[in-house]
């Protein structure tokens, strides 16, 4: 057990420092020593796999010990300045991070629910490795979730697919998002769940010999026009394919990427120059093209999709991708932070890759209302995402839903306030037409326009559109006010047979 987590930190740090792995890992044992998980497992077991999925993350030695320590201080007698002298301030942070995040409860009102999740975000703000740790201990929980009574399978799965699942996501890491999905959905829904799970490998092993000659194929092109590739069949995630059945109402033999085609590359150009040998060898389906590394996802998702008319007529999906858009992929947020403590340029772009949790923080303190924050950060936080663009050619994202108001005032403050129409893609819209991906859209401003009304907070998704029209027209309150108040003087000093202006005359000597 702490053998195969030792290997693992090998692997990607040849020159970490083992022994205080093995010193970490004896503190513990020390300490959790006749605790019993709900499985029967000596106790011991549960940080190190939440170690070792650290360390499958590829994360550094003080966080591997951090995960192997998550425990102590909340689940035993040991003591967390004990926990700093022996293992460092940093380590002691991390500790303290995660056993602050394990007291909170996301069952709780939605006052305090709202306030927990401010307490998330703060965390990850501080140091991102805290939450990474939570996650990793949230998926090993999720793992052995059998061993529990239903009651708390059920709060336990539906927390897991309302916080940690979306949050994984946000953070990029789809390896975990994907198995704590998965997890979930076996606990909330477990006759679709089994149900699911026998009739997708059989649709799978029917589609595995095509996927296969497809595969052979596109190997021997890419060869002849010396594109070096490494080719997978990627087999879909069971619960994104349960959305799509149970909740768009899909067939199983509709879902075209049940097993897609996974390209990787060693450079930009030889994605695009496979992209183009793939649709040389098949018809590409209208519609079902994606560039999303000119356009990557807000999670640091990079790959091309594609999906083509193959052989008897079968549509499959085609991803293409760089090596380095594969690890991010699969790591997400974790593959940079190796690179953090590099240059100020690798510095400057890891904390660019979290500028959407700093503007959570900057506009969560401008929120009093719990419901409000909690509706905000399903939308901005937990939602899908769509990517339009300016006339310029520059990529804007915004919450699934959103309107031409909220572009405009992504765009700047003013053009929200001025906003008297928009088109899109050529075309003239009502402010509350939904954008979708791929939109051009190009917003219609006009200096006389008396500014956002009250009406738009209905029409406007994401957070900081509704910020600016509130503040917008509580300084119109003001103004208006203001004005009321010094009519109402005027009239006052006018009956008492006084110019106003004597009044502050008098007033200023």
């Amino acid at each position: 057990m702490l053998q195969r987590l030792k290997d693992r930190v090998r692997q990607y740090n040849p020159s970490a420092d083992l022994r205080r792995i093995d010193e970490a890992f004896a503190y513990g044992a020390q300490h959790h020593a006749g605790q019993k998980r709900a499985s029967g497992d000596d106790f011991i077991a549960h940080p190190v796999a939440v170690a070792y999925i650290v360390a499958d993350l590829e994360l550094d030695e003080p966080t591997v010990i951090a995960a192997l320590l998550h425990d102590v201080v909340e689940d035993t007698d040991a003591d967390l300045e004990e926990v700093r002298r022996l293992f460092g301030h940093e380590v002691a942070l991390l500790v303290d991070g995660v056993t602050k995040l394990s007291r909170l409860n996301f069952k709780s009102r939605v006052e305090e629910q709202a306030e927990n999740l401010r307490k998330m975000f703060l965390a990850m703000a501080k140091d991102i490795r805290v939450i990474l740790i939570k996650l990793a201990d949230r998926l090993h929980n999720m793992r052995t979730l059998s061993h529990v009574e239903e009651r708390k399978q059920q709060a336990k799965a539906r927390e897991t697919l309302e916080i940690f699942a979306p949050l994984a996501h946000r953070l990029g890491i789809s390896r975990i998002q994907w198995e704590l999905e998965d997890l979930a959905l076996q606990y909330l829904e477990p006759e679709r769940y089994r149900d699911l799970a026998e009739r997708i490998p059989r649709q799978r092993a029917e589609r595995e010999a095509l996927i296969q000659d497809i595969m052979a194929q596109i190997r021997r092109r890419l060869a002849e026009v010396g594109i070096e590739a490494d080719i997978q069949g990627r087999a879909k995630h069971l619960y994104s394919i349960y959305r799509k059945v149970y909740e768009q109402g899909k067939d199983l033999s509709e879902i075209y990427d049940l097993v897609a085609v996974r390209i990787i590359v060693h450079s930009l150009k030889d994605c695009y120059g496979a992209l183009g040998v793939v649709h040389t060898m098949w018809r590409p389906l209208p519609g079902r093209f994606k560039d999303y590394i000119a356009t990557p996802k807000s999670n640091m998702y990079q790959s091309l999709h594609t999906t083509v008319v193959g052989p008897g007529g079968e549509p499959f999906e085609v991803q293409i991708r760089t090596w380095e858009m594969h690890r991010t992929a699969e790591y997400g947020i974790a593959a940079h932070w190796r690179y953090k403590e590099g240059t100020t340029a690798s510095r400057d772009d890891f904390d660019a890759k979290l500028s959407w949790l700093r503007e959570i923080l900057e506009w969560q303190s401008d929120l009093r209302d719990a419901r409000e924050f909690m509706e905000s950060l399903k939308l901005d936080v937990f939602s899908d995402e769509v990517f339009v663009f300016t006339p310029k050619g520059d990529v804007i994202e915004l919450p699934a839903g959103s309107t031409p108001i909220d572009f405009a005032y992504r765009i700047h403050t003013e053009v929200g306030h001025h906003c008297v129409g928009a088109k899109v893609n050529g075309r003239l819209v009502p402010i509350d037409h939904r954008l979708d991906n791929g939109d051009i859209v190009e917003i219609i401003t006009s200096k006389q326009s008396a500014g956002p009304s009250r009406d738009w907070l209905a029409l406007v998704k994401t957070n900081t559109a509704k910020n600016r029209i509130r503040q917008f027209l509580k300084r119109q309150r003001r103004e208006e006010n203001l004005e009321r108040g010094r009519e109402a003087l005027e009239r006052e000093a006018r009956s008492q047979g006084v110019r106003l202006s004597e009044l502050w005359t008098d007033e200023a000597a």
